[in-house]
C-alpha cells in the first residue's frame, strides 16, 4: 500500500466529520415525509452544514487555500496558493428520499506554473458516510479504496460492460442529447444503470464495478476528485469530443482503455 500522505489524512479527516453529521441527518428524513416542505427543507440544511464542516476543517488545516464550493460558491485564496474543489453533498434526491447512496467529494487543485488559471487535480476523496468507505487518488501514485489498491476492468467487449449514466431533467436541452446518446449505447452493452450520485459512479468505473460512465451537465465539484480516481486507477477520462479536460466542460466518459474508445464512437455518432 501506498504511504497516506498529510494532505489525504486532511481531507479525509474533514470528509469523516462532515460524513458523521450527514449520518445522523439521514436517520431523521423518514421522520419528515409526512411534511410536504419537511424533507427539502431539512436536506438543504444538511447539506449547508456539511459545506460548512467542510470548508472550516479545510481552511484550519490549509490556510490561504481558496474554495470552489457548490453552495457558497468561488472563495478565493492567496495568489499561487492550491484551492478546493468541493461536493459536501452529492447524491441530494437519493438523501432526500431515504436512499442511503450519496457522497462527499473533495479535491486538491494546483494553480498553473504560468499564474494563468488552474492546473491539474493533484488529490481527491469520495465519501461514502453510510458504508464509511473512503476513495482516494493522488497524481502519479494511484487510486485506493481504504488501503486497497483499485484498478479499473480489464472488460473489452461492449457487449459485457455495465455502464452508468445520470439522466437530466425531462424537458432540459441535455434530455434530449442524452436520449440520443442512451439509444446509441443502450443495445451495445450489457446494461445501464442511474444511481445518482456521479463522484460515486467515477469511483466505481475506478473500482471495475462499473466499466464506463457518462454524463453531461456537471459542474466541477461532481466530477473532480472522480475523474482523478479513474487516471489514477488506469483509465481513460475525456469530455464528449475526445478532449482530457473534462472537469470544466461539464461532461465525462470515463471507462477503460478498450472501452473508452469504442464507448467515445458510438457517443460521437449519436451526436453528429
Amino acid at each position: 500500500m501506498a504511504a497516506i500522505s498529510g494532505l489525504i489524512r486532511v481531507m479525509e479527516r474533514a470528509a469523516r466529520k462532515a460524513g458523521g453529521r450527514l449520518r445522523r441527518d439521514f436517520g431523521e428524513v423518514e421522520h419528515l415525509q409526512v411534511s410536504r416542505k419537511g424533507p427539502a427543507d431539512f436536506v438543504s440544511k444538511a447539506d449547508i452544514r456539511a459545506e460548512r464542516t467542510l470548508y472550516d476543517e479545510l481552511l484550519a488545516a490549509r490556510p490561504g487555500w481558496g474554495f470552489v464550493m457548490e453552495e457558497a460558491g468561488v472563495i478565493e485564496g492567496d495568489p499561487g496558493m492550491p484551492r478546493w474543489i468541493v461536493d459536501p453533498l452529492d447524491g441530494t434526491s437519493n438523501f432526500l428520499h431515504g436512499i442511503p447512496h450519496f457522497a462527499i467529494s473533495i479535491a486538491a487543485q494546483e494553480p498553473r506554473a504560468d499564474g494563468k488559471g488552474w492546473g491539474d487535480v493533484v488529490a481527491g476523496v469520495v465519501y461514502q458516510p453510510i458504508t464509511d468507505q473512503t476513495f482516494w487518488a493522488e497524481k502519479s501514485r494511484g487510486a485506493w479504496l481504504q488501503d486497497a489498491r483499485l484498478r479499473v476492468s480489464a472488460r473489452s467487449r461492449l457487449a459485457d460492460a455495465l455502464v452508468a449514466t445520470g439522466v437530466p431533467f425531462f424537458g432540459h436541452g441535455d434530455f434530449a442529447e442524452w436520449s440520443r446518446i442512451f439509444g446509441a449505447i443502450g443495445p451495445e452493452v450489457a446494461g445501464i444503470r442511474r444511481f445518482g450520485a456521479a463522484s460515486l459512479d467515477l469511483a466505481y468505473v475506478a473500482q471495475g464495478r462499473f466499466d464506463g460512465f457518462w454524463e453531461s451537465g456537471l459542474s466541477d465539484w461532481d466530477t473532480a476528485a472522480g475523474c482523478l480516481l479513474v487516471r489514477e486507477a488506469g483509465g481513460f477520462v475525456s469530455d464528449f469530443r475526445g478532449r482530457s479536460e473534462p472537469i470544466h466542460s461539464g461532461q465525462v466518459l470515463a471507462a477503460n482503455d478498450a472501452l473508452h474508445s469504442k464507448l467515445h464512437k458510438l457517443l460521437a455518432g449519436a451526436l453528429r
